[in-house]
């Protein structure tokens, strides 16, 4: 998403008491190299290097800033209740191979899912740079989006296939959590693990009757799927999306679906859902809603935000907010800066207890560039190019993405959010409630 274009601010400043000031100049990088000295589980790839320096340029911690964040980063839970967990690069020979076999714009579009989302169970190569990869971002469990931007069961059980499969083949690395307590176990055990989320209800559109339509949420609860997207971004039978402009809320059907999601024990997440639908949801759900990754609409409003009054809604029921690291949704400078603003906004104005983290990214295989240069080289027509997909309903919002508000926050930057945190001045028991300790209620009160 794009919008108008913007000189970088400083950070923070002192209106939310971070420390702008450092004796140490990030030229040669002093606060780099004692990165890598404090974290040695990893190789710090040239692209993680490039990546820290930015947002080490723009936090501007001291040197015990850094070293506090870093070591309560190393020593907390971090759970992302929305994201994705490291991407590989596809095969690009493959892919060459196919466009010359003539196939379909879909065919291409499922061979790349399957080798982002798979190909470093077999691939040597992609195990080690997915592996260095988690390791480096300090991240316990993702609530990982196995679950394509549908209603449709088939279409919803392709992607949820891809993470059975690469969880099934990696388990002693990283594996499918299926409750609380597994998250627990994985910290201790430092491994890794999905809490599974699907960004739609799965619904068998025969519409005889209400309960027959519902019977599919327990169906993908008992796969391993433990919160859904009651829309996205369109309007469906449950209630208007966040691009809709008629902002209708939730329909007699929605308010069946919540209830029956509280019944099963699925997380309500109204990430991509308007208004209206918002609060609606809200007032019917007997458990916590979340909007797993989104950003406070008071900073920046834009049609994935949510406004105070959702915030405080979503408060009540004892959920919370996450917010993501999408620059457009977070405005302003669009980084690690901007990014901290929408958290200490949520922090200060409704309490710790209700906001987390949830990029809304993935960490890239540094291999990319590399295979989809072989495309190039190696296919002898065209790929074939399909549509704009029937849920990319984004309305223009010019913003001008440039490359260092992405670098910023990548998912292996995951230690300076919390770095960030301390420069703000929060305890590190607020600290750890934001990293992983609020995600962690909501999800035990879901299953209660």
């Amino acid at each position: 998403m794009k919008n108008k274009k913007m000189t970088r601010g400083k950070f923070l400043g002192t209106s939310l008491g971070l420390s702008v000031l450092s004796s140490v100049k990030l030229e040669g990088s002093p606060l780099l190299r004692l990165m890598e000295q404090i974290n040695e589980s990893f190789y710090m790839t040239s692209q993680m290097k490039r990546d820290y320096e930015v947002a080490l340029s723009i936090l501007k911690p001291t040197k015990a800033q850094l070293e506090h964040g870093l070591e309560l980063h190393k020593n907390s839970l971090v759970w992302e209740p929305y994201g994705f967990m490291p991407r590989a690069a596809i095969d690009g020979a493959a892919i060459a191979a196919a466009i010359n076999d003539n196939v379909s714009a879909l065919e291409i579009q499922d061979m790349n899912e399957d080798m982002i989302m798979s190909r470093f169970v077999d691939n040597e190569r992609e195990r080690k740079e997915f592996e260095n990869a988690w390791k480096a971002s300090g991240v316990t469990c993702v609530g990982q989006n196995a679950g394509e931007e549908s209603n449709s069961i088939d279409v919803l059980i392709k992607r949820l296939s891809r993470f059975t499969y690469s969880t099934d083949m990696m388990r002693d690395f990283v594996s499918k959590a299926v409750t609380p307590d597994d998250v627990v176990l994985a910290k201790q055990d430092n491994r890794h693990v999905l809490y599974l989320t699907g960004n739609g209800v799965p619904l068998p559109h025969d519409w005889v009757s209400v309960n027959e339509e519902l019977r599919y949420i327990r169906v993908f609860f008992q796969l391993g799927i433990r919160m859904m997207h009651l829309t996205y971004n369109r309007r469906n039978m449950i209630g208007d999306g966040c691009g809709e402009p008629a902002n209708g809320g939730l329909s007699d059907f929605g308010r069946a679906v919540v209830k029956e999601m509280n019944r099963v024990g699925v997380m309500v997440d109204i990430s991509h859902s308007g208004w209206q639908t918002s609060l609606d949801a809200t007032k019917v759900s007997a458990k916590p809603v979340i909007a797993s990754h989104s950003v406070a609409a008071s900073i920046n409003k834009v049609i994935r935000s949510k406004s105070d009054e959702i915030i405080r809604a979503l408060a009540d029921t004892g959920g919370f907010i996450g917010i993501c690291v999408i620059p457009g949704f977070l405005g302003g400078t669009g980084d690690i800066a901007a990014f901290m603003k929408h958290i200490d906004y949520v922090a200060k104005k409704f309490g710790p207890d209700y906001v987390a983290i949830a990029t809304d990214v993935s960490h890239r295989s540094q291999y990319v560039s590399e295979e989809n240069k072989k495309i190039k080289e190696m296919a002898t027509r065209p790929a074939p190019t399909a549509r704009a997909s029937w849920e990319a309903l984004w309305p223009p919002e010019p913003f001008e993405v440039r490359p260092e508000m992405e670098q910023s926050t990548s998912w292996t930057n995951f230690p300076l959010f919390t770095v960030g945190m301390v420069q703000m001045g929060y305890t590190d028991n607020e600290i750890q409630k934001i990293l992983g300790g609020n995600v962690m209620r909501v999800a035990k009160a879901a299953l209660a």
